[in-house]
């Protein structure tokens, strides 16, 4: 049987309940088996991963209590709260609370994977199908087979799909900033500040998510322990580099999202601007104006130059030349 052909016979007869394999790192086997012969297979040296989904939090219950493999605050923290990436050790295995991401049109929901990883078993614990738990499922028996040599190879198996599922989340979030980069070009529709509002949320809620993703992966590269062997680490720790990168990369984005913003309204006050000086040039125009008609608007009986013959004439060069002259001095100082 393929390697390929295995791995999907074994998705096929899956229980949506528990899945359970056993893996021998000597020999390159691994098959499907019942929870019932779970301590069998550890007593006989062999490699478990016990994979539960706790939506069904009675059946759920009653399985790990049957197998008895982790402290059971740990388990009413998976059937309770909410996701965020931790750490914490024990004497029997290490416990790790991964944070995936499943995108949902704009918006992301965080999937809760508990993951418990002892010298003879992964217990992972999670609700539904997270997104990358699902992807670690399609392709670990390829490298199990062609490079694993401990079971940490697993523990890499998990991070290396949770650091693709914020890479590709991210992705989706760059092109919304490029999206929002060209709506602000040209005639612009309001409902794109709401938007780009609403993006800058999301950033840094991706960014409070990556955080703290960084300092667990950096302690299970650099602590030593008995269950994370010492050839994994350095793998691991490469992977620190590229979380350094996605959190860069989010304030960068964040930084060009508001970049954008202030340009176009940078943009907005400028051409406000170049309006108020042209109607302060009209308003200083029509000043002087203003005044000479209210001078011979009044109703008065006795006005000189009512009674000129060329009266008419000499307001209108009046007029003119204070036109004129204004227009001069604004040129000659630049405000026109």
């Amino acid at each position: 049987m393929t390697e390929t052909a295995a791995s999907a016979e074994l998705r096929a007869a899956a229980d949506p309940l528990v899945v359970v394999v056993e893996l021998d790192f000597k020999t390159k086997q691994h098959r499907k088996i019942s929870v019932d012969e779970v301590k069998a297979a550890m007593e006989a040296e062999k490699f478990v991963w016990i994979d539960v989904d706790v939506s069904q939090v009675d059946e759920a219950r009653k399985v790990l209590t049957k197998l008895d493999l982790c402290a059971p605050e740990i388990v009413e923290d998976a059937l309770t709260r909410e996701p965020a990436t931790q750490i914490g050790r024990y004497d029997h295995y290490i416990h790790l609370v991964l944070s995936g991401c499943r995108l949902s049109g704009h918006k992301f929901d965080l999937e809760r994977v508990d993951a418990m990883i002892g010298e003879r078993f992964l217990l992972t614990l999670h609700k539904g199908q997270p997104v990358f738990l699902e992807a670690v499922r399609k392709s670990y028996v390829t490298d199990f087979v062609r490079f694993a040599q401990s079971p940490s190879f697993l523990l890499y198996e998990l991070w290396d799909h949770l650091i693709e599922n914020y890479l590709s989340v991210h992705k989706k979030f760059e092109e919304r900033v490029d999206e929002v980069q060209r709506r602000l070009i040209g005639e612009v529709d309001e409902s794109v500040f709401g938007e780009a509002s609403e993006l800058t949320v999301d950033l840094l809620h991706l960014r409070k998510v990556v955080l703290p993703a960084r300092a667990v992966l950096t302690d299970l590269s650099t602590r030593k322990s008995p269950f994370v062997s010492e050839a994994t680490q350095p793998f691991l720790g490469n992977m620190v580099g590229t979380i350094e990168r996605v959190l860069q990369d989010v304030l960068v984005d964040r930084d060009i999202l508001n970049g954008s913003i202030n340009n176009y309204m940078s943009l907005v006050a400028h051409k406000t601007n170049k309006v108020m000086s042209r109607l302060t040039v009209v308003s200083i125009i029509f000043l002087p104006l203003t005044f000479l008609c209210g001078v011979y608007g009044m109703n008065f009986e006795i006005i000189p130059e009512l009674k000129w013959e060329h009266g008419y004439l000499a307001f209108w060069s009046v007029v003119g030349i204070v036109v004129a002259g204004l227009v001069w001095a604004m040129r000659r100082y630049k405000l026109l």
